[in-house]
């Protein structure tokens, strides 16, 4: 017998888990939301999205104030880093947001139980809190227990000299050097953030550029961006070992013409990806199908194969963002009780929140050859952009990808000032399947960064941008 019971439970309290508990309980649901953490928010809240941006927009005020301050006619004299506040600071942004989980939940009587969750049937579940052990009980469950960092077995991390992103946004100190491996999302934040303050940064990518999952042209001009920072970059490069010797961490490389590379650093980052967290939920207990990376096989509804049993969020397939798993929770949500709801991934943005920003959605140019569609380009350079340059920060572009033949817009891709903002205005274009020439002909405020798309666009309509 089940020590409690509920219409619905949700295991994970991450962005995915507590906005599809919300709304499940916004829909008259008894709802339990099961997190095994200290606080809710999941790996964004507590250890990602939120306090990377907090350092992130922290690291970018003082180098700001070091380099860019002066052409303003700002003089402050000498300036310095507070290290002990920046990291106090980014506590207190996570501890109000994760408090505002907390009052969430209790607005919308959600119950929430602390603890590991693991199915003894597809009803009942045991969550194991210490050594304690309660059962509890619901119709259906919602999975939602996100994904964590994907280790490299030949630089095993410590938690200490070699970490993972979550220790890296709580270092003791602002090392001297550091060692990223992998030059993703999730490497180059992190990795602007410590090169900003000071640190020489030497980056390891096994492929040819930068965020090698986004449009091309990005990644290459994220890189020119980083030129005013102390930057190193490996690309096409292996990494085969990496130890720690007296709070040293020695890393060998290897290139991709077999010279093998030798690089020491005072931490070694590794952030080559994430991987679902699967492995406690005692899947086989219920027979709970999973793919060969752990993922939870789900169909259209989000429903896996045992009956009553969804998932969403990192732990099925798709790309691994907060939003994404935020939507799939409301959509699961309202499947679950009965109503039409509709998730499209083509409108799915990504960001990468380093200075310049960079976004994107829909398809990039090397997709769309890939499947033979003919399509237009229009590339607008924020040099060319007035407000750009009234705000000294012109670098980067906005490209606008359109078909052929309809003009539809595919895609959208931009690095450059607020373009996590910018892109905003791109998603919803492409939703309601705009041409790039609806864009064109919208009136766009003078002066702003967005005239930039507006730019683009026309010049993907028979090369109609007036500004170039």
């Amino acid at each position: 017998m089940a020590d409690q019971q509920f219409d619905i439970g949700v295991i994970g309290a991450g962005p995915g888990g507590y906005v599809a508990a919300i709304r499940c309980a916004q829909l008259g649901l008894n709802t339990v939301i099961i997190e095994k953490q200290s606080t809710l928010g999941g790996t964004c809240l507590n250890w990602g999205c939120i306090p990377s941006k907090a350092l992130l927009d922290s690291s970018e005020h003082y180098h700001q104030a070091i380099h860019k301050f002066e052409v303003h006619g700002i003089k402050t004299g000498k300036v310095s880093v507070d290290w002990p506040q920046m990291q106090k600071r980014k506590n207190d942004v996570v501890a109000n947001t994760t408090q505002g989980i907390q009052f969430l939940m209790d607005k919308n009587k959600i119950t929430v139980e602390s603890g590991t969750a693991t199915f003894k049937t597809a009803q009942d579940i045991d969550v194991k809190n210490g050594k304690k052990t309660k059962t509890v009980s619901a119709k259906k469950w919602i999975i939602a227990t996100g994904s964590e960092v994907t280790e490299l077995p030949c630089a095993p991390m410590d938690g200490k000299r070699i970490i993972g992103s979550n220790e890296a946004i709580s270092l003791p100190e602002i090392p001297k050097e550091m060692i990223v491996i992998g030059g993703g999302v999730i490497g180059v934040e992190l990795g602007s953030v410590y090169a900003r303050l000071g640190t020489k940064v030497t980056v390891i990518e096994f492929f040819d550029r930068l965020i090698p999952t986004m449009e091309k042209d990005l990644g290459k001009a994220l890189q020119r961006s980083f030129k005013s920072l102390n930057m190193e970059f490996h690309f096409g490069t292996k990494v085969t070992k990496a130890e720690v010797k007296k709070n040293k961490v020695h890393v060998t490389a290897e290139d991709k013409k077999g010279k093998e590379i030798k690089l020491t650093a005072d931490y070694t980052l590794v952030s080559i990806g994430r991987r679902p967290n699967t492995d406690d939920l005692g899947a086989k207990n219920i027979g709970l199908e999973l793919d060969k990376q752990g993922r939870i096989e789900i169909n259209s509804n989000f429903e896996t194969n045992v009956p009553g049993v969804y998932a969403i969020g990192d732990v099925v397939k798709g790309q691994m963002l907060a939003h994404k798993a935020s939507e799939e929770g409301v959509v699961c949500a309202e499947l679950i009780c009965g109503h039409n709801a509709h998730l499209n991934y083509n409108t799915i943005p990504g960001v990468v929140y380093t200075w310049p920003e960079v976004a994107s959605v829909g398809k990039t140019e090397e997709e769309l050859k890939e499947a033979g569609i003919a399509y237009k380009s229009g590339k607008f350079p924020f040099k060319a952009s007035g407000r750009a340059r009234a705000s000294e920060e012109s670098d980067g572009f906005i490209k606008v990808l359109s078909d052929q033949l309809t003009d539809e817009i595919l895609g959208v891709h931009m690095i450059g000032p607020r373009a996590a903002d910018m892109i905003a205005e791109a998603v919803v274009a492409m939703e309601y399947r705009a041409s790039a020439e609806d864009i064109g002909m919208l009136v766009h405020p003078h002066p702003t960064f967005t005239e930039a798309l507006k730019e683009a666009a026309l010049g993907a309509t028979g090369d109609r941008a007036v500004h170039i």
